[in-house]
């Protein structure tokens, strides 16, 4: 299977109508990222059932800036709407088939679930600041 190219203009749709999307942002000057890249293209032909897709930092500047991308490659994972991996560096094959297999066998109920708790956690830890100095 080949892989997408992700832009500003279908990520969101991209993500939202795949359950399962792992996501390559590289760049064309980068070594380690054409390293990887025969790694990620033959784990798509792996799997399938899994959307492969690719940021190219250069030329999508404000995807990786909204992903705050400060170092290529790095591989992300979003099931279901959330991103549950983020990695910076060229994964080795075994290393990436083992991220792979501990993505698919997340309960994302319970992923779900732990994001709620954060965010709320957050939101009330907002209101309770330091009172400024006099």
């Amino acid at each position: 299977m080949s892989t997408v190219e992700l832009t500003k203009e279908n990520f969101d749709q991209v993500v939202s109508d795949n359950d399962f999307v792992l996501i390559d942002f590289w760049a064309s000057w980068c070594g380690p990222c054409r390293q990887f890249a025969p790694v990620y293209d033959s784990a798509s032909e792996r799997h399938p059932d899994l959307l492969f897709a690719k940021v190219d930092t250069e030329a999508q500047q404000e995807l990786a800036a909204a992903f705050d991308i400060r170092s290529i490659p790095t591989l992300m994972i979003v099931r279901d709407n959330v991103a549950v991996f983020a990695q910076p560096g060229a994964l080795p094959e075994a290393a990436l088939e083992d991220v792979i297999g501990q993505a698919r066998n997340l309960d994302m109920d319970e992923v779900r679930k732990s994001v709620e708790e954060q965010q709320r956690a957050a939101e009330a830890g907002q209101g309770q600041g330091q009172p400024e100095a006099q």
